[in-house]
């Protein structure tokens, strides 16, 4: 039992990143990043937020610390290993959810099966840069035999949030392609029906940019009976990577969470 416990500890360790630990935290605000992504960018906003929020973010197989772990494979199996590691986490304190682009649609479906199989919910889902998992408006990903190197690294500079010099520095590309293309297949077969009743009774906010390329933003609230609210920023995809922005969503969130509280 000792040895499952200390490997269970491990696997949190590896799967969930929390760089500024808050003991004394009144929430938890858990953090889901884009394709392609790791944990830092997200982990390192526990340093800036306020410190009624502890903040954790998640770390896919495949990156970081977990390098040598092989990508998953699907949908389920990532929201499987999330909730089997944030569970522990999530117990003892409110918890609400941020996702950014991808990272929209695996917090929306690890806070249904949070739901669904331990009763779990967070207070809020906030997504970011995200076409509604159900939506007809999400973009269609090409299948592995038509996208080429060049073809990837065209689309990162449409969605935008990576610098020209590292899109074209080939070391930086043969790390961060293979993840991105190992995320697009995830995303690619993943699909979502409309719902015909709401599923999480949280609220729910999206944040966009204003050049954004995610579309028909109105459809996330087919999915929550609470309240939705949209904001839109200045920007492209990665609008939040502006100091502006990005301090506007924290303090939204730290603002909304507070709020519910006393309400």
């Amino acid at each position: 039992m000792e040895k499952e416990n200390k490997a269970g500890a491990a696997r949190n360790e590896k799967a969930v990143s929390c760089l500024y630990p808050k003991p004394n935290a009144v929430f938890r605000l858990i953090c889901f990043p884009w394709a392609g992504s790791g944990s830092i960018y997200f982990a390192k906003w526990g340093e800036k937020m306020n410190d009624s929020l502890e903040v954790h973010s998640i770390r896919l197989a495949g990156r970081e610390s977990r390098f040598e772990e092989p990508f998953a494979s699907d949908m389920c199996q990532i929201v499987g290993e999330i909730v089997c590691v944030l569970l522990p986490v999530l117990q003892d304190k409110p918890f609400a959810f941020f996702g950014h682009s991808m990272g929209a649609s695996i917090a929306f479906m690890t806070a249904l099966h949070l739901k669904e199989k331990h009763k779990l919910e967070p207070m809020h889902l906030f997504v970011s840069s995200a076409t509604p998992p159900h939506s007809k408006a999400r973009h269609r990903i090409p299948e592995d035999k038509e996208v080429s190197d060049e073809h990837l690294r065209s689309f990162i500079l449409t969605f935008g949030g990576t610098p020209v010099d590292l899109i074209n520095d080939e070391e930086f590309s043969q790390q961060y392609l293979p993840r991105l293309m190992a995320d697009a297949r995830i995303l690619r077969d993943y699909t979502f029906n409309a719902p015909s009743e709401a599923l999480l009774s949280c609220d729910l906010t999206c944040f966009v940019g204003s050049e954004d390329v995610a579309e028909d933003i109105e459809a996330w609230k087919d999915v929550i009976s609470g309240r939705f609210h949209i904001y839109v920023r200045p920007g492209n995809h990665f609008y939040l990577m502006e100091t502006s922005n990005e301090t506007f969503i924290m303090n939204y969130i730290t603002k909304c969470l507070e709020i519910s509280m006393l309400a």
